[in-house]
């Protein structure tokens, strides 16, 4: 077991915050739900039992993306501020990502670095498109600049596919079978284009020191590297070095996706530096992230890294 274990994609509800959504934040089960709105009880013992030494804690979907602008700044002040606070009652144990209010991005470039250096934030999650816009746009590019200049990363987080999207690919399923649109396909899919988008975009010539981090061992991505970096080099496609940029600006972590072989392949594809620990919680058990990853077949020191080392690394913790 290695000596600290760092699980950076794990979440937690605002109260306030989940007011704007209704039902839409409180779908959950009524165990996921006491476990979202906990802080200092059940997720430290859980933590606890598991020999998870810290949490990077991030809001929960629906996030700010589906905020509109005049609620949408001050509502991210909020939870960020309590989100800070809650950190700050367990020395040691808790680190965080920021909410933004990407409607407006100055706004939002301003919260990342109030919430950076005035609250000890690590970071950002962002889920999804902003008001149905991909963040590829330079609309909100002064929101990456901010993050680059800052040092800390943007994790972009799955959010339900867009309305169109799902009335033509996922609809005659969505009663049957509801995470077809969502954990088992729609958001890994729904994610990794934007991931795709953002790397066509220019955005990383642009600020070339950005870290982007990607769930659920990249959405996919990894598997898919060298067939989407061969494509892309093809005639009529403009230049673009996708498989380079990607290994230099991308970032996978294991969040809910605890397979041998998937991880394996992220280790060929873009080094064990590049690779965090994280669990999903509470959608997934923090024992099954530890156990599967404390069994895996690697060599101590990688293994520490992505347990603990790489985190520590990108996040300063």
């Amino acid at each position: 077991m290695p000596h600290r274990i760092i699980a950076i994609e794990e979440h937690f509800l605002d109260a306030e915050l989940a007011a704007h959504f209704g039902a839409a934040a409180v779908e959950q089960s009524q165990a996921i739900r006491d476990r979202l709105f906990d802080f200092l009880d059940l997720r430290l013992r859980e933590m606890d039992a598991a020999g998870i030494d810290v949490q990077v804690v991030s809001h929960q979907s629906p996030g700010a993306q589906r905020l509109g602008e005049d609620v949408a700044v001050a509502a991210c002040r909020k939870v960020n501020d309590r989100l800070a606070e809650a950190i700050r009652t367990a020395p040691g144990r808790f680190a965080g990502f920021a909410m933004l209010p990407t409607a407006i991005p100055e706004a939002a470039a301003d919260e990342l670095q109030r919430a950076v250096e005035d609250l000890g934030l690590k970071g950002a999650m962002i889920h999804g498109p902003s008001g149905g816009r991909f963040l590829d746009e330079p609309f909100f590019w002064p929101v990456f600049a901010r993050a680059e200049r800052l040092n800390v990363p943007v994790y972009l987080h799955p959010a339900l596919p867009h309305r169109g999207v799902t009335d033509v690919y996922y609809a005659a399923y969505a009663k049957s079978h509801p995470s077809f649109l969502r954990a088992a396909w729609g958001f890994g899919v729904e994610t990794a284009t934007q991931a795709i988008r953002l790397v066509l975009s220019g955005l990383f010539e642009a600020h070339p020191d950005l870290k982007v981090v990607l769930g659920h061992l990249g959405e996919g991505i990894p598997f898919q590297l060298a067939r989407i970096d061969e494509a892309l080099s093809r005639p009529g496609n403009a230049p673009v070095s996708f498989a380079e940029t990607f290994r230099r600006n991308f970032y996978v972590t294991t969040s809910g996706f605890f397979s041998d072989p998937a991880l394996r392949c992220c280790i060929e594809e873009l080094g064990v530096d590049r690779i965090l620990f994280a669990v999903d919680w509470p959608f997934v058990r923090n024992d099954a992230g530890v156990n599967w990853l404390s069994a895996f077949d690697l060599d101590p020191a990688s293994k520490e890294s992505i347990f603990g080392g790489n985190a520590r690394a990108l996040l300063r913790i």
